[in-house]
């Protein structure tokens, strides 16, 4: 049994998803381990993962979108605003999300199917570095 770790930096420019995809596939290709599991897990918490289609931009439009009125900024009711308007409605996103994901590796490659791609789903309105903590465990 093998297992390798590496943290990444993911720089954001605001709310939205960035693709990380081949960053990772290229990583997990490197360790030379055919079968395994990788766990990534995002250390914020103002920002989660998500495997999203990585094919039609739309999709990722549609789920800017539709958080954005699931967890509006500037609600009254929020009581957390000590970093601004923006605070409050990225932990709810976030909590409604992931912050750790899981994928199988298969003949040394993330067993991805064709139209998905890794993301760290930004939820606040500034930018941001976003570490990525990441695990590989397998054999070759």
């Amino acid at each position: 049994m093998q297992q390798a770790v590496k943290q990444f930096t993911i720089t954001t420019k605001g709310k939205g998803l960035y693709e990380f995809t081949g960053l990772t596939a290229s990583w997990v290709e490197d360790q030379k381990i055919r079968t395994g599991l990788l766990t990534l897990f995002i250390r914020h918490t103002s920002a989660s993962l998500t495997i999203q289609e990585n094919a039609d931009p739309d999709v990722i439009a549609d789920l800017n979108d539709f958080f954005s009125r699931l967890a509006p900024e500037g609600d009254h009711r929020y009581r957390h605003t000590a970093e601004g308007l923006d605070d409050m409605p990225a932990h709810i996103r976030a909590a409604l999300t992931m912050t750790q994901l899981s994928i199988p590796v298969v003949d040394g490659r993330m067993g991805l199917g064709t139209w998905q791609g890794i993301y760290v789903f930004e939820h606040r309105a500034q930018s941001q570095r976003r570490n990525v903590l990441v695990h590989l465990i397998g054999s070759d």
